[in-house]
């Protein structure tokens, strides 16, 4: 054997047990922000920052540009921070948004299209899960993007045998299990490394079940982006809902300076509803080259 996971079988005999690693919030932000005008990531590093280890849910109703958002990451991360192993995981996807994927993204994309069936979709992500904690094992830091975890809960809940309780929606009540032990294991890890995970989640899709799968999953992350219809209809990009969006203990991921200011622009975007808050976000961000330089320009806005 000449190597496990890119390193030397000596040091693989020193590594501690992925379970055993000690999680924390994330400490280290992993920066968006790349092109002046790519205002998606823009948005995000300044409303609902990413760090190393961040567990986050993009909620999402069709058509509202998840994919897009989640090319954006891929492209911000792959630019930004190149020492970061970038998974894109897509579950029940179509093929030619497959191809996209592995067109426009610097990273590994792994896929199981919805001509697949669900055991093939349970063990491609199986598969990655493993291979992203052995390489956090390894102190590596790791991203995966997923599309979407809510097809991923619809696959498992499709092979387990009946528990003989179903919730609404015709979802048993084991079908979450394993989805939730793949997104639990995003985390931040104390003895180096960690592993970031950016999960979809459909909703208002008319069908109850995808609906019952993000309320099961609500609170068990770290970060959450909602995605508006609204904004998606006059053509805004990116299509956030500001209000409803954002990252828990942000405060450990910005600076203060630039956290008081951000809190000064979220109080000033509430007073408006989140098409008018979007738009004059945007508008006054397209004035500027940077975040930075946005944020210094707050004052003048004044």
């Amino acid at each position: 054997v000449e190597a496990i996971n890119f390193e030397t079988p000596d040091q693989a005999r020193e590594k501690i047990f992925f379970d055993n690693l000690t999680p924390l919030y994330p400490m280290e932000r992993l920066q968006l922000e790349h092109d002046p005008e790519n205002l998606t990531t823009r948005v995000m590093d300044l409303l609902c920052p990413i760090g190393k280890g961040q567990r986050g849910m993009i909620v999402a109703a069709p058509r509202t540009g998840k994919t897009m958002m989640l090319q954006s990451i891929a492209h911000a991360i792959a630019a930004n921070h190149p020492e970061v192993y970038l998974i894109v995981l897509l579950i029940d996807e179509r093929p030619e948004e497959v191809t996209d994927m592995q067109r426009t993204v610097k990273g590994e994309v792994i896929s199981s299209t919805f001509d697949e069936p669900p055991q093939r979709h349970i063990q491609v992500a199986d598969m990655v899960i493993e291979k992203a904690k052995r390489l956090v094992e390894h102190k590596r830091d790791v991203v995966i993007l997923l599309d979407s975890i809510t097809r991923f809960a619809r696959a498992h809940n499709a092979i387990i045998p009946s528990s003989g309780k179903v919730l609404s929606g015709g979802l048993d009540a084991n079908a979450l299990q394993r989805p939730r032990r793949f997104f639990a294991a995003a985390r931040n890890i104390e003895e180096g490394g960690s592993l970031t995970i950016m999960a979809t989640a459909i909703v208002d899709t008319g069908s109850r079940m995808d609906d019952v799968i993000f309320e099961e999953f609500k609170g068990t992350g770290n970060m959450e982006v909602h995605l508006d219809r609204r904004l998606m209809d006059k053509r805004i990009f990116p299509t956030i809902n500001i209000e409803q969006s954002g990252t828990r203990k942000e405060e450990l991921l910005l600076e203060k300076d630039e956290l008081q200011k951000v809190w000064l622009l979220r109080k000033a975007l509430s007073q408006l509803n989140p098409v008018e808050a979007m738009e004059l976000l945007l508008d006054k961000l397209k004035l500027t080259r940077s975040n930075k330089e946005f944020l210094a320009s707050m004052h003048a806005m004044g």
